[in-house]
């Protein structure tokens, strides 16, 4: 699932190609949007909370809309210039069509796309915890919220959008690793979580503005990462072998080092649901 900064850089890609454009033609490709008529709106501006991106749009009478998305594990906008060949896909994943006069979003497999009045917008992502790139980030109410389940493994407390939004399986493995913290330690046993959290910002931030998302200061190929899809090759501290195992009830993969992330280690226990990313 694309984490928050690879959300964050496709609202920039949707904001360089649409916004401050007027939509010539839309066309939406679910049921519950199919007669939805766009022609003539404004677009006004792209942005991104937590792993949901908000398309900021204006009616011909000045009401103000968002176009909401989730790219869940395969969504994607690609921006073509008004007589390019599209390339991003088979056609039948397309799920929403912007035409401009000078460009074309098109929309694949996206996931919960509603379109919604600018006033309802909230009803869509008011549920999440302060974003990691957003103008809200607030380590202190992060922490305050990542504390209302103590006994929860720490891995499943990061995942869940409602304590703090945009990480993904990526920066919860990479950031208890850089951490020395086990993911199936409890949040209430983890020392510094306000560390924790902030730490897994900075890591978010580092990545925005491209695509090939690194943690460990190297770009190329293979070096980018500590932990993450690295099982059963030597940790690059201390030579243990990664691990990874299924964890949670949505069984999400943790990767770890079992030396260098000491303690608690699976048992199988059932995990508390995580909120809809």
């Amino acid at each position: 699932m694309p984490e928050g900064d690879t959300v964050w850089n496709t609202a920039r890609v949707l904001e360089r190609g649409v916004v401050g454009q007027t939509i010539v033609r839309g066309e939406f490709r679910v049921p519950r949007l199919a007669g939805a008529d766009v022609a003539g709106w404004h677009v006004a501006e792209s942005a991104s909370r937590g792993k949901h991106l908000l398309l900021r749009l204006t009616d011909r009478d000045g009401k103000p809309w968002t176009l909401h998305s989730h790219l869940r594990m395969d969504g994607k906008w690609r921006i073509y210039r008004a007589d390019e060949r599209w390339r991003g896909g088979p056609g039948h994943l397309i799920r929403v069509v912007l035409r401009t006069p000078e460009n074309v979003a098109v929309g694949y497999h996206l996931h919960e796309l509603d379109l919604v009045p600018g006033e309802r917008e909230g009803t869509l992502v008011d549920h999440l915890g302060p974003d990691l790139l957003g103008p809200d980030w607030d380590p202190d109410e992060a922490v305050r919220r990542l504390l209302r389940q103590p006994g929860r493994d720490i891995a499943d407390a990061l995942l869940d959008q409602r304590n703090l939004a945009g990480i993904g399986n990526l920066y919860k493995s990479e950031t208890l690793f850089l951490r020395g913290i086990s993911p199936w330690r409890p949040v209430g046993e983890v020392p510094d979580l306000s560390a924790l959290v902030t730490l897994a910002q900075r890591l978010l931030a580092a990545n925005k503005g491209r695509w090939q998302q690194a943690t460990t200061g190297s770009t190329r190929r293979g070096e980018e990462h500590w932990v993450f899809e690295r099982a059963g090759s030597p940790c690059r501290r201390c030579g243990t072998t990664v691990r990874r195992e299924r964890q949670g009830d949505h069984e999400r993969i943790s990767y770890w080092c079992p030396r260098c992330q000491a303690g608690e280690a699976p048992t199988g226990r059932s995990r508390p649901t995580l909120a809809r990313d």
